[in-house]
C-alpha cells in the first residue's frame, strides 16, 4: 500500500515537472540579472519554445556566476562556434558526443593531457604538431593504440623521436 503511494507521488511529480517544462520560463520569473543579460530576447521571449527558454535562462545564470576571465573564455568559444560552418559544427558535436561517451577516467585523462598541451609554449606546441604530422599513418596508429592500451593513471612513454633527416650528399 505504501509502495503504491510512493509510485503515485512520483508519477504526479514527473507530470508536474513536465507541465512546468512545457510552460517554459516566464520573462517575469527571470532574475533582474538574467533579464539584463537576455535583453536582446525580451521582445521575442514568449515566442521561443519552452525548452529553449529554459536552456537560455540557465545559460544566463551561468554567465552571471562567471568571473571576468571565464566570461572572456566563453566569449572566445562562442565567437569560434559562430564562425564555424555547418560541417564544422556537426564535426564538433560528434567529437563532443564521443568524448561524453568515454568512461570518466578516460575523459579526465584527456582533459589533463589537453591542459598540459595548452601549458606548452607556442613553439613547443608547434614542434609537437610537426613531429606528429611527420609520423607515417602506421606510426600514428601505433602511437594512438599504445596510449589507449596504457590506460589512465599509467605514466606515458615519451613521444617517439624520429631520426633527423639528412640532406642528400653531393657527389664530388
Amino acid at each position: 500500500m505504501k509502495a503504491n503511494r510512493v509510485v503515485a507521488l512520483c508519477i504526479a511529480l514527473f507530470a508536474f515537472a513536465g507541465a512546468v517544462h512545457a510552460q517554459g520560463v516566464a520573462w517575469e520569473s527571470l532574475t533582474p540579472g538574467q533579464r539584463q543579460v537576455l535583453a536582446p530576447y525580451a521582445e521575442r521571449w514568449k515566442d521561443l519554445e519552452p525548452g529553449r527558454q529554459d536552456q537560455i535562462a540557465r545559460g544566463a545564470q551561468r554567465w552571471l556566476e562567471m568571473n571576468r576571465s571565464d566570461r572572456g573564455q566563453a566569449r572566445d568559444r562562442f565567437d569560434l562556434w559562430r564562425n564555424m560552418n555547418d560541417a564544422q559544427r556537426a564535426a564538433a558535436r560528434q567529437r563532443y558526443q564521443q568524448f561524453r561517451a568515454l568512461p570518466p577516467a578516460e575523459r579526465q585523462r584527456l582533459v589533463k593531457t589537453y591542459r598540459q598541451f595548452r601549458q606548452l609554449t607556442p613553439e613547443q606546441r608547434r614542434d609537437l604538431r610537426e613531429r606528429f604530422r611527420d609520423l607515417t599513418p602506421e606510426e600514428r596508429a601505433t602511437l594512438r593504440q599504445r596510449r589507449l592500451d596504457q590506460g589512465p593513471g599509467i605514466p606515458r612513454q615519451p613521444f617517439p623521436q624520429r631520426a633527423p633527416q639528412r640532406a642528400p650528399q653531393r657527389e664530388r
